[in-house]
């Protein structure tokens, strides 16, 4: 019976010492925060506003190029073959009728090419390099701005960073009070919004780099067209 009370009163001051070091640890009356995705948003202050802005340009630009760039690059597969068929028993009207109503930036640039048809072959493979030009300078667009965003993020990101810890070290030259746990409390909430610039900035970075390989295969396809289309012109001549 008094082992039973002794295991008892060991486990009473047990918990006792133990209730003392949470109190240590957390000052009273105060409750351990939970911290979530919406809790470190609202502590990264104002910096966080434009970055969030910047975020929400990167995510629609990235969106609208990939769906114009995707749109682009589909090319039926015997596109060329009927332009060809047609070419070569002259039905002109009927090549043109179909680049028409097929809207791919290959099809505009063999229109381009179908209408000169009969001048001198430098005219041609001018106004075929022409608007290959600038059907890549229409896929390109906007593209400027995802750079942009990927380079000014982060830096926003720091800025604030730089402002809280400035904004730390001056309340502490205030107060005197140099405490680990002053220093602590206010450094990671300023780290959030280096943290926010560097996602942003990250994110933006590999979305302009996957759509440049894009616009590079569809600039592979509008040449490799037009190449095939000036050596078909030419082939009655040869």
């Amino acid at each position: 019976m008094s082992l039973l009370l002794q295991i008892n009163m060991s486990a009473d001051s047990l918990s006792d010492t133990t209730a003392a070091i949470a109190s240590t640890l957390t000052p009273a009356g105060q409750t351990q925060e939970p911290l979530s995705f919406l809790t470190l948003i609202m502590k990264g202050g104002w910096i966080m506003i434009p970055i969030g802005i910047l975020s929400v340009l990167a995510l629609y630009f990235s969106i609208e190029r990939f769906l114009t760039i995707r749109k682009a690059s589909r090319v039926d597969s015997n596109f060329m073959n009927i332009i060809k068929d047609f070419l070569i028993s002259g039905k002109m009207e009927a090549a043109i009728a179909h680049c028409k109503n097929t809207n791919t930036p290959i099809a505009r640039l063999l229109l381009k090419g179908i209408k000169r048809v009969g001048k001198p072959i430098k005219e041609i493979e001018s106004a075929v390099e022409n608007e290959g030009k600038l059907e890549i300078y229409r896929l390109e667009k906007n593209m400027n701005w995802l750079g942009i965003i990927a380079g000014i993020a982060p830096m926003m990101g720091f800025v604030g960073t730089i402002m809280g810890v400035i904004t730390i070290f001056y309340d502490i030259s205030i107060s005197k009070n140099i405490s680990i746990d002053v220093i602590a409390s206010g450094l990671y909430v300023k780290m959030i919004t280096s943290a926010a610039g560097l996602i942003v900035g990250i994110f933006a970075h590999i979305m302009f780099h996957l759509l440049n390989s894009m616009i590079d295969r569809v600039s592979y396809q509008i040449e490799s067209n037009a190449v095939d289309f000036i050596d078909l012109i030419q082939e009655p001549t040869a």
